[in-house]
């Protein structure tokens, strides 16, 4: 009886020297979730080196996923007690799933969020705005790049207006040199993101429009969303030969191949294309449709960084994202990554001269983000989805664009009564 009792309790230290060793490792080290595998050597060669200048004794992992299998593994790390200390945050339904299950902690608190912005800050809040549980980092920008070569061979400049913007692709469809607008409809995502999310914002003015639209108070068979629809349908003629079967793929080669002129973006390819094209690139904005004078530029939260509620290390943790808020990782991850456009308050001096023409557009444009985001996504059909296969069709010209508001909002009265919130 006394062996079996020395036994276990040999074995009950042994144990506890074992939880204790694995509490300790976690001291001093922290582990990043992510699904920007893509960036893995930014983080360890120039962020995380810089964080460990000011922070010598903290360790970082930065540990990505593949980016389709994230939001599965992740969650399975988080449900079995294995995640990292810090999480990569999606924007909206992703990451408030995962703070309304207290896999993620509140952090109204955490020294810095005062450097972002309402807006920034919307993508990883709850619905009533009050509690933020993720720090922003980066959003992206939407608008159009344009080759200066062909922009040259027909005397044109960038176009402010949309009846500036229909008169060169007149000229460059008359030239027949460039393909106008490089832009396929075959994948359907690029019809509604580089297409109705681009210019959408200035027909129904920024966060006033997408605030409406959640409140109840517009929908989408209203003039300003049938007009988004009707300039969508006004591309066709310009688009190029087949462009019903380019794909996302076929876009970006057709334009680093210098054959198209003007490519409906996100500024995310800037990196793709600084790579493979060889002509001299500019961006213009949303040019404003008639008798508008303030423009809005799609400027959408991207990615941000939260707290594991159950890290052994999270005196380290708040650390590393205190200094996610500071203007020198700002200017360091805007650079690193050019397109993805630092969501601090503090002006960052962005070295890619096209990433730094269209962050700059943020000094004259009032920002917003995507009105299928927040909350309107969360139902069967949902939203963001419709808005692929709608936008699509109608520059397909198989629906009018007064069905495709219809359509779209037919879809949203099905689950969605903002009066009964």
């Amino acid at each position: 009886m006394n062996w079996t009792r020395k036994t276990v309790s040999r074995a009950a230290i042994a144990v506890a020297a074992l939880v204790t060793g694995l509490v300790a490792a976690q001291a001093g080290s922290l582990k990043i979730e992510s699904w920007r595998n893509d960036d893995a050597d930014i983080w360890n060669s120039k962020i995380i080196p810089a964080f460990n200048k000011t922070y010598p004794d903290i360790k970082v992992e930065f540990a990505p996923s593949a980016p389709k299998e994230y939001n599965a593994a992740l969650n399975a790390r988080l449900d079995g007690g294995t995640a990292g200390d810090i999480i990569a945050c999606r924007p909206f339904d992703a990451s408030l799933d995962l703070f309304n299950k207290h896999q993620l902690d509140g952090l109204n608190d955490l020294k810095g969020m005062d450097s972002f912005s309402s807006v920034a800050k919307a993508a990883w809040q709850t619905d009533d705005g009050k509690t933020t549980f993720c720090v922003p980092m980066a959003s992206v920008i939407h608008g159009f790049i344009y080759n200066e070569d062909a922009f040259k061979k027909i005397g044109a400049q960038p176009p402010k207006t949309m009846a500036e913007f229909h008169d060169i692709l007149d000229k460059l469809k008359k030239d027949g040199t460039y393909t106008p607008i490089d832009l396929g409809t075959a994948d359907q995502w690029e019809a509604a993101t580089m297409g109705f999310q681009n210019i959408g914002p200035d027909y129904w003015k920024g966060e006033t429009g997408r605030l409406n639209l959640i409140a109840g108070k517009d929908k989408f068979t209203d003039p300003q969303y049938i007009a988004v629809f009707k300039e969508l349908a006004s591309w066709a003629p310009y688009m190029g030969d087949g462009f019903q079967a380019q794909t996302y793929p076929d876009s970006q080669n057709l334009f680093s191949l210098g054959k198209a002129a003007i490519y409906p973006a996100g500024s995310w390819d800037i990196s793709t294309f600084r790579a493979q094209a060889k002509f001299k690139m500019g961006a213009f904005p949303p040019p404003l449709p008639a008798g508008d004078t303030e423009c809005y530029i799609s400027d959408h939260t991207d990615i941000a960084m939260g707290l594991n509620s159950a890290s052994k290390n999270k005196d380290d943790a708040k650390k590393f994202l205190a200094w996610l808020t500071t203007p020198e990782f700002a200017t360091l991850y805007s650079n690193a990554l050019p397109g993805f456009f630092s969501l601090n308050t503090t002006p960052v001096k962005v070295d890619d001269e096209l990433a730094a023409t269209m962050v700059g557009w943020r000094k004259d444009c009032k920002s917003t983000i995507r009105d299928s985001y927040q909350i309107l996504s969360r139902g069967t059909p949902n939203l963001e989805n419709e808005l692929w296969n709608v936008s699509a069709q109608v520059i397909n010209g198989k629906l009018t664009p007064e069905a495709a508001g219809k359509q779209l909002q037919d879809g949203l009265d099905k689950w969605y009564k903002p009066a009964a919130k």
